[in-house]
Order: C-alpha cells, then structure tokens, then sequence
C-alpha cells in the first residue's frame, strides 16, 4: 500500500467517522426532546389523575360525613 493510499483510507475513515458524529448528535438531540416531552405529559397525566381522585374521594368523605340533615337556623 503506498503513502497516497494510506492517506486517502486515512481521510476516508475521518469522514466516516465525522459523518457518524454528526448523525449520533442529531439523534441525540431528538432523543433529548423526546424525552423532555414524555416527561411533561407523564406528570400533567398523573396529575390529572390525581385531581380526578382527589374529587371523587371528596365526594365520598362528604356522603359519610353529612348524612344527618340538618336544618341551620339564624
């Protein structure tokens, strides 16, 4: 293998390996904002969940709770 071939090989597997830099930066990227967003709608799910429970244990405390009528008088 001569000098000339040497290098061509040379930048050849620099330009691969630039190339697949690049490709594993965008990726990376998408990746990144993927995740950013599967995070926020996971907590406003589970947060809305929450507040669904929140109000239907609310109405069950009060059903216990307030079974005796009572009659206010001022």
């Amino acid at each position: 293998m001569t000098f000339r071939e040497r290098r061509a090989l040379k930048k050849a597997k620099a330009k691969k390996k630039a190339r697949r830099k690049a490709v594993c930066k965008v990726l990376g990227g998408i990746l990144k904002v993927l995740g950013a967003v599967s995070g926020v709608l996971f907590i406003v799910y589970f947060w809305n969940l929450d507040q669904k429970l929140l109000g239907w244990s609310y109405v069950q405390v009060n059903k216990i709770f307030d079974r005796k009528k009572t009659d206010i008088k001022f």
